[in-house]
């Protein structure tokens, strides 16, 4: 079994169509169509059902996805170990964060000093990011808030307050600080299902028996500013990705009884591989300098 043909099986899986998965390999699609062929007839097995421009998965190839997506990143491993002597002068890393805050700036210090290693980042909610980890997509993901799920390893980098901003317009924006009552009927503007930051905040609002009036779901940060902004009613953020606006204020939570934790993953049996292992020190490294230095 070569690992062209499991490579080309895993974009395929991954991007829905084998022309898509050929513009993510960068291959004719063709040579993908070959290679997944060849694949299927070497083993007398179907891994997709084509349907028309498009593919799903057959039962053997739902089974042999996850093994396919471990033996990718095996391979990415032993890839950045043995090139240029292990020393990341190059090699590719992809991250996955909720929020550009934090991970620009672990990028930022991981740059300095490994300017030949390829990096990609890739935003999405929490759900959604520690999907594309467990899935191989990514190889570290910058989350607020830990799993206590053993394939996660996971290790503490900051911790801010949740707060509230409010249109101009709002009552609530006449302060500078209000109880976690305030909210009680005001007119909340909700991240969609998976947001820690959501779910942080809903866990407050019922320990106190809160409960606002819910306007909307809003799946981004850009839209849920632009609403705010537009006096549809009340957003919530982490301190540390609040945006000043001129058409909205922050408004604090007295006592801070709402916040977020962000931590760094990987995969628990992907910890020891080498660019991993330095990325997280650099990042360690520079919050402890971070907090130090404040």
């Amino acid at each position: 079994m070569s690992a062209a043909r499991l490579r080309a099986f895993l974009a395929v899986a991954r991007h829905g169509s084998f022309s898509a998965g050929a513009r993510a390999l960068g291959l004719a699609q063709p040579t993908v169509t070959k290679q997944v062929q060849g694949l299927e007839q070497q083993h007398d097995v179907e891994l997709f059902h084509r349907r028309g421009r498009g593919v799903q998965l057959t039962l053997v190839g739902m089974a042999l996805l996850p093994v396919a997506q471990q033996l990718g990143a095996l391979e990415v491993d032993a890839f950045n170990l043995l090139h240029d002597s292990g020393k990341l002068h190059v090699g590719r890393l992809r991250i996955g964060a909720v929020g550009p805050f934090h991970v620009i700036e672990m990028v930022e210090a991981y740059h300095r000093l490994f300017p030949g290693v390829d990096i990609s980042i890739h935003m999405g909610n929490s759900a959604q990011v520690l999907a594309d980890l467990a899935d191989y997509a990514t190889d570290i993901a910058v989350l607020a808030g830990a799993s206590e799920d053993p394939a996660f390893h996971t290790e503490h980098y900051a911790s801010h307050a949740v707060i509230l901003f409010a249109p101009l317009s709002h009552p609530l924006a006449q302060h500078d600080s209000v109880p976690l009552a305030a909210l009680q009927d005001a007119p909340l503007l909700q991240r969609e299902s998976g947001s820690t930051t959501r779910a942080c905040l809903e866990a407050a609002l019922e320990k106190e028996n809160i409960r606002p009036r819910a306007v909307m779901e809003i799946g981004s940060r850009e839209a849920l500013r632009e609403a705010v902004a537009r006096g549809l009613g009340v957003g919530t953020v982490s301190e540390a990705e609040f945006i000043p606006d001129h058409r909205f204020k922050a408004v604090r939570i007295q006592g801070d009884p709402v916040r977020t934790d962000t931590y760094l993953y990987c995969l628990t049996e992907r910890r020891e591989s080498r660019m991993i292992t330095q990325f997280f020190t650099e990042a360690l490294g520079l919050r402890k300098q971070i907090q130090t230095s404040t």
